[in-house]
């Protein structure tokens, strides 16, 4: 018989217990402590409610639950006395197939990994799509963990000890992230495409138009136009614009979506996530031929990393007008400019046609984004969403301080105009001052010193400044403190500096009614609220200086790094998303009939 959460929830303890045996391996402690937090609203809510079980358990059980765990093709495969769950995972996975190779190589990394750590080596194998990790994913994954700090690699394991759970507890429901699934799939296909020198070493790099983005924005199109949406098409920036009216032509619009472009070797869900997500649930309404009281408006935006031209924001920026003229003249590192490129591109390159993209605020209900986190915050809460509160606002300079070049054997240290030394003692302020905000911060992302050499003092050194904060007083604060302490360096230090402002971003507050939209459709799963801002810039910012918006944050895997290959995030945590955009639509469609 299926489990369900009626009968879970009415089940006699012991019954209840042995109804959620085996989630946790050689651990029944965990089931059978959580089974006290009964009536369960959601599988999500018991997920979570175990995993701050064992959060809460301190780092002694912590470690025996690690140390029940079986080693990947170790000697507990060999003498078959793993588990049955075990059994069928690493069979699963096929390291019951390994090569004498694979099955040595394993063997070497499992005493490595246990001499380091005290613990066995955990993974997931079943993977984020729950279809199973392939044995090098498997070897790749456990050569890479092994450099990890031990802290890091104890909460990295806890975590994968908890996915193993949330796949084990769906089996015993029979249950399937099925929506989820498929936009994993479909992100995975999108992924295929990549700029000529990444593709080749497996990487993946989308810049604005080339021939991988033209490829890219083909693939969403043809997405879209399968998912069921009445209007799909390319515009003058490239943005791809899918259209599923409402129930009136003269209906006002939902708009929402994220941007298909990516950083040089990023990752599969940056901005990608918040196309498809929504898309979802477009397909769910046209399958069922049902129309929302409003419409609903899906934007891939073209162009939002800021990677060929210095353009960040192009996409969304177009359409409330934003586009700068004189960006069509840029050239990219190869020379070509924004006009040839869109041209190439089969775009008309004309002020006058992305004029025409401004979008009248009136017409819609406003705007709203689904991204993956990109932080560690929702992965070490062991949360699947979050409800974002503002999007921090930033201020980019690119600076170069200027010393003077001398001999590093004949000039003293008291004689010298070092201009590195400066860039280095600016940095570390960066770092204090940011942090005594706590939520401020402060990066350094590029130190370049042109021409230097081992044996000469640096005259020049090249730096870009990041600064964000939560809200913009906040931010021109730090920024000032910064830009007066790099002053106060170069005049002590004798140096002269420039700083050229580059970029600067309002801080984008969410719109108090539709973040609670969110924050209750989070709580309709099951799983407790978040409230947290968004560090990183987003396509939302743009649209926040015309119509109100609001963000849903998708926990991310690998303590939720982004802008890097490593990037990932489960189906279930997507299908959450699905759920999570539907209640969304339907609450709106409630308020607006």
């Amino acid at each position: 018989m299926t489990l369900t959460l009626e009968r879970l929830n009415s089940a006699s303890v012991q019954e209840a217990a042995a109804l959620l045996d085996g989630l946790y391996e050689h651990s029944p402690w965990i089931a059978q402590a959580a089974i006290g937090q009964r009536p369960f609203r959601s599988l999500a809510h018991l997920k979570h409610a175990m995993a701050r079980l064992v959060e809460e358990a301190g780092e002694e059980r912590q470690l025996a639950l690690l140390r029940a765990h079986p080693e990947l093709a170790g000697k507990a495969m060999v003498g078959k006395s793993l588990t049955a769950e075990s059994t069928r995972e690493q069979d699963n996975a096929g390291l019951t197939n390994c090569t004498p190779a694979e099955f040595d190589q394993i063997q070497r990394l499992n005493a490595d990994y246990n001499a380091k750590f005290g613990f066995p080596f955990i993974l997931a194998v079943r993977g984020p799509r729950g279809t199973g990790l392939s044995r090098a994913e498997i070897i790749e994954t456990f050569e890479r963990r092994l450099a990890n700090p031990v802290d890091f690699e104890r909460a990295e394991g806890l975590r994968n000890v908890h996915r193993i759970a949330e796949i084990r507890l769906n089996d015993k429901f029979g249950v399937a992230p099925t929506q989820g699934e498929q936009v994993w799939d479909q992100l995975e296909r999108l992924s295929q495409f990549s700029d000529p020198g990444y593709k080749d070493k497996g990487q993946l790099t989308v810049t604005y138009l080339t021939d991988a983005h033209r490829s890219a924005s083909a693939r969403i199109e043809q997405d879209m136009k399968e998912a069921g949406f009445d209007e799909v098409s390319v515009d003058a920036v490239g943005n791809v614009v899918g259209v599923y009216q409402g129930a009136s032509a003269q209906a006002k619009r939902l708009l929402t979506g994220s941007h298909y472009d990516t950083v040089r070797n990023g990752g599969k869900y940056d901005g990608r996530l918040g196309i498809y997500v929504p898309m979802a649930c477009v397909r769910a309404l046209a399958k069922a031929k049902r129309r929302l009281p409003y419409g609903l408006e899906v934007i891939a935006f073209a162009e939002e990393e800021g990677q060929r031209y210095k353009a960040t924001f192009l996409g969304s920026g177009a359409l409330i007008g934003a586009f700068d003229p004189a960006w069509l003249d840029q050239r990219d590192a190869d020379g070509v400019s924004m006009r040839e490129a869109m041209h190439h591109a089969g775009l008309p390159g004309t002020v006058e046609a992305i004029a025409a993209l401004r979008r009248e605020p009136a017409r819609y209900l406003g705007f709203v984004e689904v991204h993956i986190e990109q932080g560690p915050v929702l992965n070490e809460l062991h949360l699947p969403l979050g409800a974002v509160t503002s999007i921090n606002g930033g201020v980019r300079y690119l600076c170069e301080v200027m010393g003077m070049a001398s001999h590093a054997g004949t000039t003293p240290m008291n004689r010298r105009r070092d201009a590195a030394l400066a860039v280095a003692e600016l940095a570390l302020f960066v770092e204090q001052r940011a942090a005594r905000d706590g939520d401020s911060v402060g990066t350094i992302g590029i130190l370049n010193v042109p021409g230097g050499s081992t044996n000469v003092v640096p005259g020049r050194c090249q730096f870009t400044l990041d600064l964000r904060a939560p809200n913009d007083r906040q931010r021109d604060a730090l920024v000032d403190d910064v830009l007066a302490q790099l002053k106060a360096i170069c005049e002590r230090r004798g140096l002269r500096f420039t700083c050229e402002q580059t970029m600067r971003a309002a801080a984008a507050p969410s719109h108090p009614q539709w973040q609670a939209r969110w924050e209750r459709a989070i709580e309709a799963l099951g799983v407790p609220l978040h409230r947290m801002p968004s560090g990183a810039g987003h396509d939302a910012m743009k649209l926040h200086e015309v119509m109100p918006q609001a963000m849903l944050f998708v926990r991310g895997q690998n303590s939720g790094i982004s802008h890097n290959p490593l990037e990932s995030t489960t189906a279930d945590d997507i299908d959450l998303a699905v759920q999570a955009f539907s209640d969304l639509l339907e609450q709106l469609a409630g308020e607006t009939r």
